[in-house]
């Protein structure tokens, strides 16, 4: 039978008297004093132990005040599956505000591990004790096993130089960084042997001739060095990089052949460290110094990778097998540890990637941008735009999706959310997108912020909202 449980949490804030004022601070502003959730949900597979639930106003107080706020509980139990901190008193949580805050908390604690898919936590603001106070907003906070229903997000991507790679989903509201120059190759887990380079260093590969790695110098490769980068502006560089669009077939390593023959050496550009330099406001400087320079050449044994590599004038290679990695998109080499490394999440628990990106530019081959962010294509997750001349992001309704416009191509959002050609660095405010996971749950996505308070680019932002 399902148990329910109906548990009044009052948050009472105690008076403890008021400073002196002037004239000025007790003609309070005709704007409605708001207590609202600064985020909408939380997932119990992501909650450890405890979890900090975080209330924001909209404006600072002046006074002290108080709030309350009504927990149902479906299929769980306070003190038994859950607790709150401050604990309850006769049924209340007595939180102190002071004068100037602007926002309150309070911790979730997780006591039974093993809550399931039918257990479900509404926490509800009921009552606002405050001058001109108001309920609206973001007046419930759930914590359950569905998708999250939305908030803000602030991927870390390190700033002007733009050093992290970040990975994001939408359903359980977690991020993974990484450090962009930390892996080289991606070893696909899927049922096409294909191996990727990293785009975000800007690494470019070249099919050679041979197939011995050990006869191959640097002298042979010298003409086509050159041409092997991104950023030539030749439009003929565009074999040398893995085709924008996250297609799996179009790598510029070929698809790695059974017959051992038939698997050429590549030349390979390691792109470029992450650069530390400071730019001014506004710029960015996400490529350092070059890496180098690797051949390498892949065979196949069984469902595994062999990968043998050296430097361009080694005689001797190294080889390491590389086995899929089930449940991932890839398994990641980085030759500065020549081991695999983790990068990316579970292949259906991101849905976007933060990242400097190498693209195309239509007559001048491939180029590097910045602020990008690509969709996880791969997993399954789908994309398209919405101009705010057809709909209204907050109006935006589930039933407003078409399906027909969802779209593979991992750039769809890509660099299209700001716009950085001229010296203000802006949004793109009158577009926004709809994300559809790997399991089919439908988000609607705008972009709040793409500088910090200092006019810095690599602070991006977003809102979304689950449509349900």
């Amino acid at each position: 039978m399902m148990k329910t449980t109906n548990i009044f949490i009052y948050i009472t804030l105690a008076i403890f008297g008021f400073a002196s004022c002037s004239s000025d601070d007790n003609n309070l502003s005709t704007d409605p004093f708001v207590v609202a959730y600064e985020d909408r949900s939380a997932n119990l597979k992501e909650i450890n132990v405890f979890e900090d639930i975080m209330l924001i106003y909209s404006t600072s107080a002046i006074e002290a005040g108080g709030f309350s706020i009504t927990v149902t509980a479906e299929n769980a139990v306070y003190g038994v599956d859950f607790t709150t901190e401050p604990a309850l008193i006769n049924g209340k949580i007595t939180l102190p505000i002071n004068q100037g805050s602007n926002s309150n908390n309070f911790k979730f604690r997780l006591l039974n591990p093993n809550l399931d898919e039918t257990t479900n936590i509404i926490f509800k603001i009921d009552n606002i004790d405050y001058p001109n106070a108001s309920i609206q907003g973001n007046t419930t906070f759930t914590i359950n096993s569905e998708a999250a229903l939305g908030g803000s997000i602030q991927p870390e991507v390190g700033g002007p130089n733009e050093q992290f790679q970040v990975y994001v989903d939408l359903s359980s509201k977690t991020t993974k960084q990484v450090l962009r120059d930390s892996w080289d190759l991606a070893f696909y887990s899927y049922d096409e042997f294909r191996v990727g380079i990293n785009g975000s260093i800007y690494m470019a590969a070249a099919e050679l001739e041979q197939s011995n790695i050990d006869n191959i110098t640097q002298a042979d490769v010298a003409d086509l060095m050159p041409q092997v980068a991104v950023g030539t502006f030749d439009p003929s560089n565009e074999i040398y990089i893995d085709y924008p669009d996250g297609d799996i077939n179009r790598t510029a390593i070929k698809e790695i052949n059974l017959e051992d023959a038939l698997n050429k050496v590549y030349l390979v550009n390691l792109g470029y460290k992450v650069g530390t330099e400071t730019p001014t406001n506004g710029s960015v400087a996400v490529a350092g110094d070059a890496r180098g320079w690797k051949k390498i050449r892949i065979l196949r044994d069984g469902t595994s990778y062999i990968l043998q590599y050296a430097d361009l004038n080694d005689t001797n290679h190294q080889e390491i097998t590389i086995d899929k990695s089930s449940g991932y998109n890839a398994t990641f080499f980085s030759f500065d540890t020549n081991s695999t490394v983790s990068v990316e999440p579970e292949a259906d628990r991101w849905d976007l990637n933060f990242t400097v990106f190498t693209n195309i530019i239509e007559g001048a081959g491939s180029y590097g941008f910045s602020d990008g962010v690509l969709h996880n294509r791969k997993g399954g997750v789908t994309v398209y735009t919405v101009s705010t001349e057809h709909y209204d992001y907050d109006t935006f309704l589930l039933s407003n999706t078409v399906e027909s416009n969802f779209k593979l191509d991992q750039r769809t959002i890509g660099e299209t959310w700001r716009n950085v050609m001229n010296d203000d660095k802006v949004l793109n405010h009158n577009i926004f997108y709809i994300i559809k996971d790997a399991n089919n749950n439908n988000y609607k996505l705008k972009f709040t912020a793409l500088l910090n308070d200092q006019g810095q680019r690599g602070y991006p932002e977003f809102k979304y909202e689950l449509l349900k």
